[in-house]
């Protein structure tokens, strides 16, 4: 059997087993002991999420651990399935407006890269739309950046813009060993 590849008749254990309730460790429990396999916990939490039956909730349930006694292991109490399900209101599941995002305070020059000088920011505009052209903002970029100062601080968190440390970084070579 392949890494990763589980044949239908596991899947099929697995998915009965979780409509029943079962805890992920009690579950590979019992794969294992019925075909014979080695499934940890989380090979099954991770099948789980593929077959889409896993939620957060049912994934912190205990590790496979060896039993010590002779005697099989207790398992869990039978949980409706759905139970466990944390969904969040229906006012969160509407798709959110989409937002149009600028830059305020620059005029963009909207040069073609063919036509970009070497010291022009490269920031971009366009492209958003299939065939749209891109152009790039054009304005003086400031040395030791490929953008005009504005695009250089929307690009960077703020604390790196001011702390950058602008000019050629020497690099020397350490013998090995």
């Amino acid at each position: 059997m392949e890494p990763g590849h589980w044949p239908s008749e596991h899947s099929d254990a697995l998915r009965d087993y979780f409509l029943r309730g079962m805890t992920y460790a009690a579950i590979g429990q019992e794969i294992n002991a019925r075909f014979g396999t080695a499934y940890t916990r989380n090979a099954v939490v991770g099948r789980a999420k593929r077959l889409g039956l896993a939620t957060s909730a049912r994934m912190t349930s205990p590790p496979i651990v060896p039993s010590l006694s002779s005697e099989a292991c207790p398992l869990s109490p039978h949980r409706p399935a759905l139970s466990s399900l944390n969904l969040p209101p229906k006012s969160a599941m509407k798709p959110a407006a989409p937002l149009k995002l600028r830059c305020v305070g620059v005029r963009p020059r909207l040069i073609p890269l063919l036509e970009l000088a070497c010291g022009d920011c490269r920031y971009p505009y366009g492209g958003d739309k299939d065939g749209e052209e891109i152009a790039f903002c054009g304005h003086p970029r400031q040395p030791g950046s490929s953008y005009c100062a504005p695009h250089a601080r929307l690009t960077r968190p703020s604390g790196l813009a001011s702390a950058r440390i602008v000019g050629p970084v020497v690099l020397r070579l350490v013998p090995a060993g």
